[in-house]
């Protein structure tokens, strides 16, 4: 994946996801290209393709591979994937006789793609688990502070009374909304990319499809029936209901944010940020950090529907603007959720005044 700041030493505690930007570390994203390898060999065999004793073998050589990340990384560079690097490696660590049965019938895309979303199973899974602690804690502000008043605010100005119960109703319907959609996405998603250089197969033909029906199960992934190298829709629905995360997780910041004001004083803390030259400050940071993470996404969604955009049966430059965005949005998707779940927990009365 690409540098990030949510990454890096000072601003991941703020806006990055340690569980999230490991899933899109270079060693996981090789792992899982490894495991698609030897699921092909395996289901080859099975066909017979290539043999038992030769699969087992590569199988082997699978998971015992520790890769060279600097020739890898070398490779890609002039090779614009790291692939076929990947496969000289496995190669070179198998039999000479059986170097031949390694990557066979397969593409570069079918590798990467099923890597991508062998990994972005792992995403949805952490991503789907803290949605629900985020809802479990608006439910308990709904018991414990949904009868207190609130005044209610149209653009920007008072309008009538209100409960605060109707407010935290605006913030957690959306998010009980998009978990289906998230839950929906992530399931579509979870599907195979085998489809060979050109899309058709031919190199496996006539056991091409069993082939490719094999290895999905061997992944515990679905047999999508034909190929996707240009049909970006799923990721773009993953992406599209990401973003509309972050979205809803904004808004209930940027609520917070305002409520917090001085003159409103409609939420207290149990903890904020404070100001390094006036100590009277308390600052919703963790609100206002739900805010940049919406906005974020909503900027990265656009660049994501460009990638959209492949010329004839694969691009090089669509599918690389993939790699830059979509691990972003993860990352910002993750990190609101971490935000937003002790920015919850941390609120120790909402409605009224002080």
């Amino acid at each position: 994946m690409s540098y990030s700041v949510a990454t890096g030493p000072i601003l991941a505690s703020m806006l990055g996801d340690g569980e999230v930007a490991a899933l899109f570390s270079a060693e996981a994203d090789v792992r899982a290209m490894l495991a698609f390898e030897a699921a092909l060999a395996h289901a080859c065999a099975e066909v017979g393709l290539v043999p038992a004793d030769a699969a087992a073998r590569i199988t082997a050589a699978c998971d015992g591979l520790a890769p060279d990340f600097e020739r890898l990384g070398t490779a890609t560079a002039e090779d614009g994937v790291v692939v076929a690097e990947l496969v000289r490696q496995l190669r070179g660590a198998v039999d000479p006789a059986d170097r031949e049965h390694v990557h066979l019938g397969a593409t570069s895309q079918d590798v990467i793609d099923t890597s991508l979303v062998l990994r972005l199973r792992a995403v949805n899974t952490l991503l789907q688990a803290r949605l629900d602690r985020v809802g479990a804690a608006l439910e308990e502000l709904q018991v414990t502070f949904g009868d207190a008043p609130l005044m209610a605010r149209t653009r920007m100005q008072a309008a009538r009374p209100i409960r605060v119960r109707d407010r935290i109703d605006a913030w957690a319907g959306p998010l009980a909304r998009i978990a289906e959609r998230l839950a929906a996405g992530g399931e579509d998603l979870q599907c195979l990319q085998l489809a060979g250089p050109t899309g058709t197969l031919a190199e496996l033909a006539p056991h091409g499809a069993e082939v490719r029906r094999r290895v999905a199960a061997r992944l515990d992934l679905a047999d999508p029936g034909g190929c996707w190298h240009t049909d970006r829709r799923r990721i773009l629905d993953y992406a599209d209901a990401l973003s509309r995360l972050t979205g809803a997780l904004g808004k209930l910041g940027q609520d917070l944010a305002l409520m917090a004001q001085n003159e409103i004083a409609e939420v207290e803390f149990a903890a904020t940020g404070g100001s390094s030259s006036m100590a009277h400050k308390r600052n919703p940071v963790r609100a206002e950090t739900l805010v940049t993470l919406a906005r974020a996404n909503a900027t990265q969604i656009a660049g994501m529907h460009q990638a959209l955009v492949h010329e004839q049966e694969r691009s090089g430059a669509a599918w690389t603007l993939e790699w830059l965005l979509l691990p972003q949005m993860c990352l910002a998707a993750g990190a609101a959720l971490r935000n937003a779940e002790a920015l919850l927990g941390a609120v120790r009365r909402l409605g009224g005044a002080a």
